[in-house]
């Protein structure tokens, strides 16, 4: 039984290798279709994972989908993205055209599925993937755990979701300047943290994992927080609408599809971090239509678990919303944006959380990042009381760091304030409210 199995699924693969063979993926860029967007049209062999892939290698330019159709009812695959460039502007550029062709077209035909979550070996640095609870000083926690043991944070990306944290971190050895390869060293760097995420908090796990591989940082991101749970909330979460994005789950019984409708506040990335949050949870896009032109969002998903079947139950209706909440608050940059750049050294994330951490500032998100020997650090953060920075604060903080050093990339103004019976904003920490739900019983027909 089992023999046939296996001779079963390899000439399902190889019957799939052949289909892409003869029918390699397309890409036209046009730049005279539309006033103000590029479009991309990208038609290729269906297969699952395939949407997420494409959306990920434009998101990962940093270009800005405006709008999107997507359909890959069958074994096709037909997508057409608007897209721009971050200042709003057609996409000229060569270099970045040329990229989009040889990885979504012929040349990406063979490449691995798993593209997407695949992990590749690294000798340049060791892989710290970190789930815990959120709390006060947690990212200095950390921070000076690994400076202790003489690790260099070269990269890492945090986020913080609902009282919890995660966060994937590169670091290097002080010595060598490359990947950590003392087995007791790793014992102890996953020992040490392990004991900072767990705190007082034993109600909920934490984890630490720590390896020589590289995956997809956002990706990895969304899976861990969404294996940590995070988008479970309290029953007596209050609602807070204008915070939470709008999603609701309907079955469309004439098409047996189950149609997924969002409207949100526009961002980057949305739209990477709703199709990542489906393919995880194992559902397939048919068809989904994207319009991001003004401050809103609107995405409309015709989906079926990979299955075949579409949403059978109430539970499940409402785990894909929740889910789906999650996945866009993540990234949700709440807060003061400040941005550091100077020369990159042992200990500098250490010192820099830990200012200000001492001028009661908490970090709701944080990008790391080492170019060429100079450290560029993105953060996110707000006072832990929960109102707006205050001004003499920031002028504190950078007076201590260095004023050429931390820049302020918004004004404390901008922020609005938060009601004094709100809970403290954590390190590490988005506190979000419940929200209600529609009811399941509704059917939607189209014509």
């Amino acid at each position: 039984m089992e023999v046939n199995m296996s001779f079963s699924n390899d000439m399902d693969d190889e019957y799939e290798k052949l289909f892409r063979r003869l029918n390699p993926p397309r890409v036209v860029i046009d730049n005279e279709a539309c006033k103000n967007a590029t479009v991309i049209r990208v038609d290729s062999a269906n297969k699952h994972g395939i949407l997420l892939e494409v959306v990920q290698v434009l998101t990962d330019l940093n270009l800005i989908i405006t709008k999107a159709y997507i359909s890959s009812d069958g074994g096709w695959f037909m997508d057409v993205f608007n897209v721009t460039d971050p200042d709003g502007n057609k996409v000229t550029d060569e270099a970045i055209l040329d990229y989009i062709t040889k990885s979504l077209g012929p040349e990406s035909c063979f490449t691995s599925s798993m593209r997407s979550v695949g992990v590749k070996q690294s000798m340049d640095h060791t892989a710290i993937e970190l789930t815990g609870s959120d709390r006060p000083g947690l990212l200095s926690e950390v921070s000076a755990v690994l400076t202790h043991l003489k690790c260099n944070v070269v990269n890492a990306e945090v986020w913080t979701h609902n009282m919890r944290a995660a966060a994937v971190m590169q670091v290097t050895d002080e010595e060598t300047g490359s990947a950590i390869i003392d087995p007791e060293k790793l014992s102890r760097i996953k020992e040490l943290l392990c004991n900072v995420l767990k705190g007082s908090n034993k109600s909920r796990g934490a984890k630490t994992v720590v390896s020589h591989g590289v995956t997809h940082t956002e990706r990895r991101l969304h899976q861990m927080m969404f294996a940590d749970r995070d988008y479970e909330r309290a029953n007596n979460d209050e609602l807070d609408e204008k915070q939470r994005p709008n999603v609701s789950v309907v079955n469309w019984c004439e098409k047996d599809y189950s149609v997924v409708t969002i409207t949100s506040k526009d961002r980057p990335k949305l739209l990477f971090d709703t199709v990542c949050t489906l393919t995880d949870m194992e559902y397939v896009v048919f068809h989904a239509n994207i319009d991001a032109e003004g401050p809103e969002a609107h995405q409309e998903y015709y989906i079926k678990h990979i299955d075949g079947s579409p949403v059978k139950s109430e539970a499940e209706r409402q785990r894909i919303i929740q889910c789906l909440e999650a996945a866009i608050e993540r990234r949700v940059s709440e807060g003061l944006k400040l941005e550091l750049c100077t020369t990159d050294r042992v200990g500098l994330l250490s010192d820099v959380t830990r200012i200000f951490r001492e001028n009661s500032l908490t970090v709701t998100r944080a990008e790391v990042t080492t170019r060429a020997g100079k450290a560029v650090n993105t953060f996110y953060v707000s006072d832990a009381s929960g109102y707006p920075v205050d001004a003499k604060t920031i002028d504190s903080i950078r007076q201590a760091i260095g004023q050429t050093i931390l820049k302020v990339k918004s004004s404390p103004e901008e922020l609005k304030p938060v009601s004094q019976e709100s809970p403290t904003r954590f390190l590490f920490g988005g506190l979000f409210k419940s929200r209600s739900f529609v009811n399941f019983g509704l059917v939607r027909s189209y014509s």
